[in-house]
């Protein structure tokens, strides 16, 4: 897919300068009046945080956990209780007509007019935003997305993989710096899925930054350079991928049982909980109070026979599991 007609420049992430930020949140919060059957709910909790230039952004969080409220408030379609947001430098209270400007959302619903092409469908939606005709471009955002062969196909033809990609497309078609992509591959196979993850690179290689909320946090550990958790309207962390994961602290060590399990476990071994599953056994330590090397020389010496060795290290689901203490289900 082509993208020299869409490039937006980069931050240069080597040089000694900070950063600029793409998103700015500041003490955001939120709370949905009451009724008389429902008390009022606080959806956002003095919400701050920077997502950067260029930047794929990941927004994960259990369901009500502020997610949706926080791009509904970026989207305009839901108006903060207090905090300040900025958005490409626009000041959401004074230009909320140019962070909208700067902003593309994809949502979750396949919400298409089934009887308008996608080229159709694009053309209208930038004139909606304004979009001199001279300054649109339509064939090269189609063209991006893989859907030139099917410019002028009835929306209800297409596939959801491709309706999926038509949604980005219509997002982008003011070429915004930033793109929103709300649980972008939810229902969806895994070619598929690897094929909008592709997409979603090669969106933020033109320059582009991404904000992506979503259920898979496979998803989110592949594609994120950073990771904000919410819970209950607050963010949990908010840290570099790899910051993130290195942060947990402990490893797993899954050692292959021949003769099977002690009756007695190693006294050094015991706080560490071994637990059995079928001829192995797996220990989680901390690295930094004990080695593979000390867990297997104790087992060694106790008499008990090992076989084959496997180390692991804790992944995104289990660091979101720890922290919020439950894992949604599609």
């Amino acid at each position: 897919m082509s993208h020299r007609s869409i490039n937006y420049s980069k931050p240069d992430q080597q040089s000694g300068q900070s950063p600029q930020i793409a998103i700015e949140a500041r003490g955001l919060s939120k709370t949905y009046g009451g009724t008389k059957r429902a008390p009022a709910k606080l959806a956002l909790n003095n919400l701050s945080l920077d997502i950067l230039q260029g930047s794929i952004f990941g927004l994960l969080g259990p369901n009500g956990a502020g997610k949706s409220t926080f791009i509904n408030i970026l989207a305009g379609t839901v108006v903060k209780t207090t905090g300040q947001v900025s958005v490409w430098g626009a000041d959401l209270d004074i230009n909320p007509r140019q962070v909208r400007a700067n902003i593309g959302i994809v949502p979750q619903e396949l919400n298409i007019d089934a009887f308008f092409t996608p080229r159709e469908l694009l053309e209208f939606n930038a004139g909606l935003y304004g979009v001199p005709r001279a300054e649109r471009r339509t064939d090269d955002i189609l063209d991006m997305v893989g859907l030139s062969d099917k410019a002028h196909a009835y929306a209800r033809t297409l596939s959801g993989g491709m309706r999926r990609r038509l949604l980005v497309a219509k997002a982008m078609v003011h070429q915004p710096p930033i793109l929103v992509l709300d649980e972008p591959t939810a229902g969806v196979d895994v070619t598929l899925r690897q094929r909008l993850w592709d997409n979603i690179r090669e969106l933020n290689e033109s320059g582009v930054t991404i904000v992506l909320t979503t259920h898979y946090l496979e998803e989110a550990q592949a594609l994120c350079d950073q990771i904000a958790i919410l819970d209950h309207g607050r963010i949990l962390t908010c840290q570099p991928t790899s910051t993130l994961l290195s942060s947990a602290g402990r490893k797993d060590v899954t050692i292959a049982l021949p003769s099977g399990a002690p009756q007695h476990w190693p006294e050094a071994l015991v706080t560490l909980q071994p637990m059995m599953t079928e001829g192995f056994v797996t220990f989680r330590f901390d690295p930094a109070r004990i080695t593979v090397g000390a867990i297997l020389t104790s087992l060694i010496d106790h008499g008990i026979e090992i076989g084959d060795v496997s180390t692991s290290e804790p992944d995104l689901e289990d660091i979101f599991l720890e922290m919020t203490g439950h894992m949604d289900k599609d």
